[in-house]
């Protein structure tokens, strides 16, 4: 019987790329004109846009919730959250992606000093002591 060789440069590209998922188009994305650049954040995956630039949680917040669990039903560990637009709609966004992942995911944070992402793990059922 012949041994297979796995190298580890074919393992590393064969592995199923990261995704980026950005919550909400940048603002002015319709026009042409987005306000801020995330082309940076490129670099952790390829991006997969949520909603549209506009959307927002009013009076009923069920349909937007149902889009946002369609949108996230692929998530996983390795997958990076941008988070850009309504802030109720970033939380609505984490709070699905942590039901999904038993609380463990991933952001990337923007630095305005260093001008760069960066990636942040959430573990929201870590254990260590509070005054750390």
């Amino acid at each position: 019987m012949k041994e297979k060789i796995i190298r580890y440069e074919d393992m590393k590209t064969s592995a199923e790329p990261s995704i980026v998922y950005v919550i909400q188009e940048i603002a002015g994305t319709k026009e042409g004109r987005p306000k801020i650049n995330i082309m940076g954040a490129s670099e952790y995956g390829k991006f997969k846009f949520l909603l549209p630039e506009l959307s927002q949680i009013i009076f009923s917040p069920g349909p937007l919730i149902f889009k946002l669990r369609k949108e996230l039903k692929d998530y996983k560990t390795k997958d990076y959250l941008l988070l850009t637009g309504d802030p109720a709609i970033i939380g609505v966004a984490c709070s699905i992606v942590s039901d999904m992942t038993n609380g463990k995911y991933n952001l990337l944070k923007w630095d305005k000093q260093e001008r760069k992402y960066y990636p942040i793990t959430i573990n929201l059922y870590e254990r260590g002591k509070i005054d750390e």
